[in-house]
């Protein structure tokens, strides 16, 4: 029971730590202090596998754990650090929504996402499934990112943090997804950064910045 009421109360804490870097994201304005949330994010992910897999004694969730670190929690993190260096002042200095606004916006959403998955939480109990909704409001941010931010790197962060967020919730709600299943997913976003790194090195190298608002210059 003892065991139980522990790995409850770390699932808890690592949800809450994937939530809280995606609401860090919308924080921070630097792109470095934006790389870091994600970071953070990727090792709680990583985490909420491990919990699972010790909690249920599944060894492909403890490598699931392992390959979650490696890529989310360094790799990624490494590639867009490099793309930081490219302008390392190209912070959002002036975002489509402030970050007042985007930290209400955030608020909102979180509300929201424990709204709509309140009737799948009472109607499936467990400790995973009640912080399902945590996965969720992830989500939702990920997707405010894309839509309230400027930066090229923030736009990759908006999308991992969509990536994050649904794979929280998988791993949440079926007790660990199947290992081919969750490195598929991380390949395929991983080849995602991969391309968007490279266009935007090519970006920073035709116009010397990485706002995205530049691009009509390239259309022009």
């Amino acid at each position: 029971m003892r065991s139980d009421s522990l790995s409850a109360a770390l699932l808890a804490l690592t949800s809450g730590l994937v939530l809280l870097g995606a609401a860090v994201a919308l924080w921070r304005r630097t792109a470095r202090g934006i790389v870091q949330a994600l970071r953070v994010q990727g090792f709680a992910l990583a985490g909420t596998a491990v919990i699972l897999g010790v909690q249920l004694h599944v060894a492909l969730l403890l490598v699931t754990g392992a390959l979650l670190i490696v890529v989310k929690a360094f790799f990624i993190p490494f590639l867009l650090r490099r793309l930081v260096r490219l302008d390392p002042t190209g912070g959002e200095s002036d975002p489509v929504v402030n970050v007042p606004a985007s930290l209400v916006a955030a608020v909102l959403l979180t509300l929201a996402a424990f709204v709509a998955t309140r009737p799948l939480v009472q109607v499936i109990h467990g400790v995973p499934i009640t912080l399902a909704p945590f996965g969720f409001a992830t989500v939702l941010i990920g997707f405010f990112v894309l839509v309230a931010r400027r930066r090229a790197v923030s736009q990759m962060v908006g999308l991992l943090l969509i990536d994050n967020g649904i794979g929280l919730v998988a791993l949440l709600l079926t007790t660990g997804v199947p290992l081919l299943v969750e490195l598929g997913g991380t390949l395929d976003v991983l080849l995602v950064v991969v391309v968007l790194r490279v266009l935007a090195t090519r970006m920073h190298a035709e116009l010397g910045d990485l706002d995205l608002d530049a691009l009509r210059e390239l259309h022009d």
